[in-house]
């Protein structure tokens, strides 16, 4: 199925030159069509899709659509519109970002799927450092994988400076030991969110992430 035509790339596109509250005015009824309600019937299928691959949780409650308007309030940017509609699907809730789940945004520029762990209070960071710790060998062969590495890239996060002792040694071996969070992503062009089967490439590249995923939720659990 085809959710996207080439108004909405040339609407965020006009947008990112325009970001002021009389030009949105104008063009609100451009960004319901062409915008906000081919992106709420895409992310819904999409939740559908991605069920299968988590049959035990519910995915239709656990899933949120970002609004457009940013919150200027505490940020130097003062443009009120955001760029590209964004959604984030979690598996244990919409107010869970510590185990990996499904983020998307979309705009003219390209579309990217980020999936990771955010958010991470003290004692979910030291599950996670044991578990690399325990698995490193598991652990280093999911990082370096081919299906990995090709679509991926890397593991990205902010580091700390100093981490407890008793992974001084393991850190020498794996650096990302030293990571406060865990977060990776995939890129497509916006050209492919015009097509047909834009759901189906999407899963299937972001599939090539669970075995990765499972790692940390297993560390989580």
């Amino acid at each position: 199925m085809k959710y996207f035509d080439e108004d909405f790339l040339a609407f965020f596109k006009e947008l990112e030159k325009n970001n002021s509250k009389s030009w949105f005015d104008l063009n609100r009824k451009r960004y319901e069509k062409s915008v906000k309600i081919p992106f709420k019937k895409f992310v819904s299928d999409l939740v559908y899709d991605l069920q299968v691959l988590y049959p035990d949780k519910n995915l239709q409650e656990n899933h949120s659509i970002m609004r457009i308007n940013r919150d200027t309030r505490f940020s130097q940017d003062k443009t009120p519109y955001k760029i590209q509609m964004s959604s984030i699907i979690l598996p244990n809730g919409k107010k869970d970002k510590s185990k990996p789940g499904f983020y998307i945004q979309a705009n003219h520029k390209d579309v990217r799927v980020y999936s990771g762990c955010h958010g991470l209070d003290k004692t979910q960071l030291q599950s996670i450092r044991e578990q690399i710790n325990v698995h490193l060998t598991e652990f280093n062969d999911l990082i370096s994988s081919k299906d990995f590495v090709d679509l991926y890239g890397q593991i990205l996060g902010e580091k700390h400076q100093r981490i407890p002792k008793e992974y001084t040694e393991v850190a020498q071996k794996q650096p990302l030991i030293k990571n406060k969070e865990f977060y990776w992503y995939f890129k497509i062009s916006p050209e492919e969110l015009l097509k047909d089967d834009l759901i189906a490439l999407l899963i299937s590249k972001y599939k090539k992430a669970l075995p990765l995923n499972r790692f940390f939720e297993n560390a989580l659990n």
